[in-house]
């Protein structure tokens, strides 16, 4: 075998791997926002989050993105994970059209109707409105010219006709259980190892229809690949939330015992799939004309694909009853990890290597920012209850201190928790910026930008307002009066409004949020400012506090206004007015 056919073979697998890709990732930019309400709407029972699962995954081809928005719902609180369990079964079902896809690519010769399929797809990526279509009939044309390729170079390989390859696999004993074990296993550590069961399925394929591999080592090749795409997905959710690790571990789970169950049936299962495509399972190279043996050993590649269908179908509606039974025994063996929200720098939603779609990550960025926003609202509660610590008449000093410095070291971990999260979700953006995205994510990414920017300057707020109480209660000066504690408070408590009211926005839909809302609770802010400013000038002449503590009132005032801004300033990048 030449160095040449090796690097053909090789080139051809990029090239499909590629194409997948390309064909995955055009179909959600032109389709993502409305999967997405597809999928929070059409759960409603374990049947309909299967189907809804099965068609969301042929819609994209990527069981891994429908399994991302799956995790990335159940965290919101959108869909149970019982609900995202029966998705992850239908997206099962659904990956397998890529299969038939490869199966077709494998029997026919068609790289002659991929070049008029690039020819269309450049035009239509120069035409703005219809630029993902042609990024799709690029990705598919790429798919195909790989598989053709493949098809072409394994002809060439002859490896039907290679002794040592052939003698290699006859060393396994065809009709024993531990041979079954063995590509088994190889099937799942090739799938590890490419990180792309499309590619090993080829693989599989070319050596299937070859006549090299016989097709029940071909199938347990197949079988292994199920397994290795979710010891994948598994290490990727390591790093994940306790959400996304119950989630990729009944993903693994549903793989792995339909492995266990198909195991005992093997034989007669696998009958069954060739006497539905139409291969006869008993015809040998020799004992036949050679042009029957080859329409024979050409149906292989559909036998595959088939197997595939049909073994996660018949998993399907074996699990599908006892999704309740699964749910618990992933949530008994992942337990929620304990750790206190102050010390808890890690993002919830932003997971290193787990997404894999540009299109999906923005998703959870802003899920992520949704969280941060209402972090940001727990600070100013935690203001809130210092200056009502720094004013208490608690007889007990020394318990009061010591309640008042660690509520104030709380505070300043949140501060350093805000600078971190900014800091974390702004190099995420950057990070899904440099893929390719629709113009909507785009101008999502530049918003989101601007909103941790304006969430990060609330946190600076609420910290700035802490160090001012502190500074009052550690020192020597006197006291607020009566008057000066219900100003502060009223304006905290319109700061407040205002806080609740960005939240309301970033957890809902923002074609049913009353903008004028925040921006009148702003002109009240602005309005009752002004109005203390004047007051505080004519009690300081008139005496009524010292000028120290009047600044230190009117800092309290004065930061409570500029965080309004910054709530106005998050509304408007979110709603997109400016």
């Amino acid at each position: 075998m030449s160095i040449w056919i090796i690097f053909k073979l090789l080139g051809s697998l990029a090239l499909l791997m590629f194409g997948m890709k390309s064909m995955s990732e055009a179909l959600q930019k032109m389709a993502g926002p409305q999967l997405r309400h597809v999928l929070g709407a059409m759960t409603t029972n374990r049947f309909t989050g299967m189907l809804t699962g099965m068609l969301v995954t042929a819609s994209v081809q990527s069981s891994t993105a429908t399994t991302v928005m799956t995790v990335s719902f159940v965290n919101a609180g959108l869909l149970t994970l019982a609900q995202a369990i029966s998705v992850i079964m239908g997206a099962n079902i659904g990956t397998t059209l890529t299969a038939w896809i490869m199966s077709a690519g494998m029997s026919f010769d068609i790289t002659s109707a991929v070049y008029p399929a690039f020819f269309l797809g450049i035009i239509l990526i120069y035409q703005k409105k219809y630029r993902y279509i042609g990024d799709f009939l690029f990705g598919l044309s790429f798919l195909l010219m790989g598989l053709g390729t493949l098809r072409v170079t394994g002809t060439e390989m002859h490896l039907g006709e290679n002794q040592a390859l052939l003698d290699f696999f006859a060393s396994f004993d065809p009709d024993s259980f531990f041979t079954t074990l063995i590509f088994l296993f190889l099937g799942g550590v090739l799938t590890f190892c490419v990180q792309s069961s499309a590619a090993v399925m080829a693989i599989t394929m070319i050596l299937c229809s070859s006549g090299a591999l016989p097709i029940y080592q071909g199938i347990a090749l197949v079988m292994g690949e199920n397994i290795g795409t979710t010891v994948t997905s598994n290490l990727a959710a390591l790093s994940a939330n306790t959400q996304a690790r119950r989630a990729a571990l009944a993903h693994m789970f549903f793989n792995v015992f339909g492995v266990v169950w198909i195991l005992f049936v093997f034989r007669p299962f696998i009958d069954a799939v060739c006497g539905m495509v139409g291969y006869d399972v008993t015809m040998t190279k020799g004992t036949v004309a050679t042009s029957v043996f080859l329409a024979n050993a050409a149906k292989l590649s559909f036998v595959l694909a088939a197997f595939h269908t049909c073994f996660n179908v018949a998993n399907t509606l074996i699990l599908i009853w006892f999704i309740p039974q699964i749910e618990r025994f992933v949530c008994w063996v992942i337990k929620p990890k304990k750790v206190d929200e102050e010390e808890d720098f890690r993002l919830h939603f932003i997971t290193a290597g787990f997404m894999k779609t540009p299109e999906l990550s923005v998703l959870e960025a802003q899920k992520e920012i949704q969280s941060f926003s209402e972090r940001m609202q727990r600070m100013f509660n935690m203001v809130r209850e210092l200056l009502t610590l720094s004013s208490s008449s608690n007889n007990k000093k020394d318990n009061r201190d010591s309640e008042f410095n660690k509520l104030y070291t709380r505070i300043e971990k949140y501060e350093g928790i805000s600078d971190n999260m900014e800091i974390e979700i702004a190099n995420y953006l950057n990070s899904v910026s440099d893929a390719h995205l629709s113009d909507d994510s785009k101008a999502k990414i530049r918003a989101m930008l601007r909103e941790i920017s304006e969430l990060e300057s609330i946190g600076d707020a609420c910290f700035n307002m802490a160090r001012t109480i502190s500074r009052k209660y550690n020192g020597k000066q006197d006291h607020f009066n009566e008057k000066q504690y219900d100003h502060i408070h009223q304006m905290m408590e319109l700061t407040d409004q205002s806080l609740s009211q960005m939240n309301r926005l970033m957890m809902g839909r923002k074609e049913s949020f009353d903008v004028n809302r925040t921006f009148n609770i702003e002109h009240e802010i602005n309005n009752f400012r002004d109005q203390l400013k004047s007051q505080n000038i004519n009690d300081v002449n008139n005496r009524e506090y010292t000028y120290a503590v009047g600044t230190i009132y009117m800092d309290l005032i004065n930061e409570c206004e500029k965080l309004g801004d910054y709530v106005v300033n998050v509304v408007e990048a979110r709603m997109g007015l400016r």
